[in-house]
This record gives C-alpha cells, structure tokens and sequence, in this order.
C-alpha cells in the first residue's frame, strides 16, 4: 500500500456516503463539577449512516490523502490547519467497510498527524458520534483523547437518538 497526495480539483464537492455498526454508544453524564462518558450497550447492533462532501469551502487551506493498493483508492482522509486556534483540524476519514482493520486508517492517521506537526499545530483534533465505537476506539489507539462534546450539533434529537459530537485531540507539542 501507498500513500498519495490528492490533487484538490479532481475531489472537491465530491460527496461520500458510509455506514457504521455499533453495539452501543456513550452517554454523557453531567455531575456538580464535571462531565463522564459512560458506555451503554444497544438491545442489538445498530448501523447508522454518514454522507459528506470533500474539501469543504470553510477549510483554510485543506489536505487530502489517499491509500492505495495497486492503483486501487482504499481510502482517504483530509485535514486542514485552523490557525486563529494553532490546531488541525482532522475533516474526514473515510474507509469502506471492506478495507477496514488492514491499516488504511492508520496509514491516512499518520500521514495527516505528519502535516500536522509540519505546520506547527500545536493539537490535532477530530469530531466523531457518541455511538461510532470502532471510530472512537481507533481514535484513542492512535493516542487521542476526548476533549469536549456538544450535545445538539447534529439535531435537537441527538442525546436521545445516543449521537452526542464527541471531540478528540493529540497534542502535538
């Protein structure tokens, strides 16, 4: 497998669509003077669904990598520096389910913490679901930590449908 930089005009507004499994999500619990993350399992497996666009207009100034394996794309992940904050910010990750657990995602992890650290980030840091358990779970092995959430990002339904944003960050420096 190789890694390549992606030319920006052949991918941008390109769109991308996934789904996920998960036997069960985190909670946020909210106490006096602090907030805790607790797992609670689903009746049985749930798969949810996620559709993205590629280089989004907002990003200051977006990379985008892919992984190949005999010229055959496994997947991609993008990021982009967010310089009023010295952060960077991780966008998407994307790898289809059949190329999952073979280290696409670590190769694409690594490569995007390298432009990171290249720009002088001072953290890398991510968003993911509250019940995307094989993301978060792949995000604390490559040695990030949850940093906050938002519990109303995606609707005014999400601590009831157990899809609270959940972010992550490494520091870098």
């Amino acid at each position: 497998m190789e890694i390549r930089k992606l030319n920006p005009d052949e991918y941008k507004g390109k769109r991308y669509h996934t789904t996920y499994s998960s036997g069960g999500y985190y909670e946020v619990e909210f106490l006096d003077d602090h907030f805790s993350f607790l797992y609670r399992a689903f009746p049985g497996p749930r798969t949810f669904e996620l559709t993205d666009t590629l280089l989004s207009d907002w990003l200051e100034d977006p990379s985008l990598f892919g992984v190949f394996d005999g010229g055959v794309l496994m997947g991609l992940a993008e990021g982009s520096p967010e310089r009023w904050n010295n952060r960077y910010r991780i966008t998407n990750i994307f790898v289809p389910e059949e190329n999952r657990r073979c280290g696409v995602g670590s190769l694409l992890m690594d490569q995007l913490l390298r432009e990171a650290q290249g720009c002088g980030a001072q953290m890398a840091v991510l968003e993911t679901q509250s019940c995307n358990e094989g993301a978060i779970a792949f995000y604390r092995k490559m040695g990030f930590e949850v940093i906050g959430c938002d519990l109303y990002a995606y609707s005014n339904e999400d601590p009831a449908r157990h899809e609270v944003r959940i972010e992550l960050g490494k520091k870098l420096i």
